[in-house]
């Protein structure tokens, strides 16, 4: 019990200061039955919640339930912690136009995301370790910040002795840049501009942001 006790202290406190979730990945895909953290082989062969009674009809969830499992689903997607999704979503209520819609165009202003929206990383988690590994410039400048925002018309791209690494050659290669309206793409630069906030149509995660804001204004 008590080196049960002291792993998990562990973890949390691991968690608190990378501010990505290290958990168990498949486990949390196959809870929301949707491919979250990119393809999943685990979750293909068993799409039903983990546990002993995961493949029987589930007893209906009350509506806080449905509600947290939602904010849940939008941080395990974008790699938040609790904390910065408070202050994110915080920032969304007080800013003009539509609380949820803000809070997903805040979600996808954040580097590691944009790097991967421009198919220079797999996932989002490789992503972030791109970014902390330095291999990313904003503007020309490296920047290591995963959270960082970026603004329309600042250009992300690869650092110039970063752009013949395996995983970066690999995740550019046969990727469909044309799919995100906002980003503009420069094969020969290996770079991207962000040219505007994207509309909510146009941002593709299966995510009801309403029922966040419902939750968080209880």
């Amino acid at each position: 019990m008590r080196k049960h006790a002291c792993c998990l202290l562990a973890n949390i406190i691991i968690n608190s200061i990378m501010a990505r979730y290290i958990g168990p990945k498949s486990k949390i895909a196959r809870r929301f039955g949707e491919p979250i953290f990119g393809a999943d082989k685990v979750l293909s062969r068993r799409n039903f919640p983990p546990g002993q009674h995961g493949n029987n009809r589930r007893r209906k969830q009350s509506e806080y339930a449905v509600m947290l499992a939602e904010k849940q689903k939008a941080k395990y997607t974008y790699g938040v912690l609790e904390r910065q999704f408070r202050n994110m979503f915080e920032k969304a209520a007080k800013a003009d136009g539509i609380t949820g819609e803000v809070l997903l165009q805040n979600l996808e202003s954040r580097l590691d995301n944009v790097v991967f929206r421009l198919g220079i990383a797999p996932t989002r988690a490789a992503a972030r370790q791109l970014v902390g590994h330095k291999h990313i410039v904003v503007d020309g400048k490296v920047v290591h910040i995963p959270s960082y925002h970026v603004m329309p018309g600042q250009v992300v791209g690869v650092r110039e002795k970063a752009k013949s690494l395996e995983v970066i050659e690999a995740a550019l290669a046969g990727f469909n840049h044309s799919k995100y309206p906002w980003l503009e793409w420069d094969e020969q630069t290996k770079s991207g501009k962000f040219l505007h906030r994207p509309e909510r149509e146009d941002i593709p995660e299966n995510i009801k942001e309403q029922l966040i804001v419902e939750l968080y204004s209880k």
